[in-house]
């Protein structure tokens, strides 16, 4: 038996409350009356409740639909206006000791290559992403408490923040590793850690523990309770997730939602970040084999009733999807997107076969930064490599606040355009440059406050000029 602090995670995550909420949205979900008050109610920008957004979930009246789509819209320009945060992920190892049945990192697979980064690696696929232009990355490792301990994640950590190369610096380092204990959460935030991230995979136990037959994430009780760990070790910014697919999406709805307002009673403050990944295929893993995969329909409502359920959490795709599925979700909710991604141990600096045979998931979208960044501008969005607010402090409650209260869009939309600048001063292809140059020009005039758009002017022509001082 792995260890666990509690079975609290039973009290918010409660199999009969699910049951009962998907029973009830199942009998309810093309009310016009209610889902026209739901959405009514959504539109104050406040959010709903798990039961509320499940009766949205299920409705399937296309003019019903059109409607939450709409809104979904509505409420993520409002809230996050058309700017769009790029990361990439950085695989630090694929060494674990879990059995999880539709990772390939599981311990079983003999056939992966197995690999750990040293630091000096480490610089080298640092290098090539500042390379790219990316400011913000997601540590990812498998968990292995040999292999793998928190010490060196911690000197990983020191590592990535440590490299400046030509005008490039990683100016936030997410991380999303295995569940672990209050003194380890305290020593991530002591490195300065972003976000940290911890997918639940799927809240249904009985088929969590089916998924997990081995290994410490075994321990679903342990799993669960992270989060609550991590906030009292001090890291105010959490991200949570499930990878949907892996048994009835409707469920892991619900338990994604009851896991976010558990956050924001108990702390205070709901996950800074939700991620919406699916089941892909990878390695010696074959979606087929999962019979609950969601198509694209469904997937994309879920991304739309999540951000009028949770409006002020950002919502994350990663390049497990492709170029056409993301611009789906990015029209209805989400506002982080990785580009140029690798999934595999040392695939930024290094290319070659057996490389890429130590990836976690095959990779949907396989266009260039700039590429994934030209594709944003004509679409409308502004690509935003900001990381201001982490900086800053604007962390935990304090940046909810700010989003809560539309007050946001005074740092973010500035910073996401001297952010966007600086990109195309320094690694853009020509037509991304005259791409990213009309948006600006177009941006400007647009920021409703002329103490804030003559100070953005002038910071624009600052970094245009060459000063930096990278406080975005």
């Amino acid at each position: 038996m792995y260890r666990t602090d509690s079975e609290k995670a039973e009290e918010f995550i409660h199999d009969g409350e699910i049951g009962e909420t998907l029973a009830y949205a199942a009998s309810r979900r093309n009310d016009a009356g209610l889902v026209g008050e739901l959405l009514d109610k959504a539109a104050e920008g406040r959010g709903l409740t798990h039961r509320e957004a499940a009766v949205l979930l299920e409705c399937d009246r296309p003019e019903l639909t059109e409607r939450i789509f709409a809104l979904a819209r509505d409420i993520k320009r409002r809230f996050y206006g058309n700017r769009i945060v790029m990361f990439a992920p950085l695989y630090l190892s694929n060494h674990c000791v879990n059995g999880c049945v539709y990772c390939p990192y599981h311990a079983k697979n003999r056939t992966i290559p197995r690999r750990k980064l040293t630091q000096e690696e480490i610089r080298r696929e640092v290098t090539a992403l500042q390379d790219m232009g990316h400011k913000r990355l997601a540590v990812e490792a498998g968990e292995h408490p040999v292999l793998n301990p928190i010490e060196y994640i911690l000197e990983s950590i020191g590592t990535i923040y440590s490299i400046h190369h030509r005008n490039g610096a990683i100016r936030r380092v997410n991380v999303n590793i295995a569940a672990t204990t209050v003194e380890n959460y305290r020593l991530l935030h002591d490195a300065g850690i972003g976000t940290y991230i911890l997918f639940e995979e799927t809240y249904r136990r009985k088929a969590y523990e089916a998924l997990h037959p081995t290994g410490p994430k075994s321990n679903w009780a342990y799993h669960t309770e992270a989060m609550d760990r991590a906030m009292q070790g001090g890291i105010d910014d959490v991200g949570i997730g499930a990878l949907f697919g892996l048994t009835d999406y409707r469920y892991d709805f619900v338990g994604l939602l009851m896991h976010a307002e558990h956050l924001e009673a108990r702390f205070g403050v709901g996950p800074h970040t939700i991620s919406v990944p699916r089941i892909r295929p990878a390695d010696d893993i074959d979606p087929a084999d999962f019979p609950d995969a969601v198509t694209d329909e469904v997937f994309r409502r879920i991304v739309a009733v999540l951000r009028l359920a949770v409006p002020y959490t950002g919502m994350i795709v990663s390049t497990r999807e492709s170029q056409r599925s993301r611009e789906l979700v990015l029209d209805v909710g989400v506002s982080q997107l990785s580009g140029g991604s690798r999934t595999s141990v040392g695939g930024y600096a290094e290319s070659g076969a057996q490389t890429e045979e130590s990836a976690q998931f095959d990779i949907s979208d396989t266009r260039t930064l700039d590429e994934v960044v030209a594709w944003l501008l004509e679409l409308g969005y502004i690509p935003s490599f900001c990381t201001a607010c982490y900086r800053e402090g604007r962390t935990g409650d304090r940046f909810m606040s700010l989003v809560k209260s539309g007050r946001i869009a005074d740092c973010c939309g500035p910073n996401a355009l001297m952010t966007l600048r600086e990109y195309l001063e320094d690694y853009a292809s020509p037509r991304t440059r005259v791409l990213g140059e009309q948006a600006i020009a177009r941006e400007v005039p647009l920021i409703p406050t002329e103490r804030i758009r003559r100070m953005t002017a002038e910071r624009l022509a600052e970094i245009a000029a060459g000063k930096r001082d990278f406080r975005f």
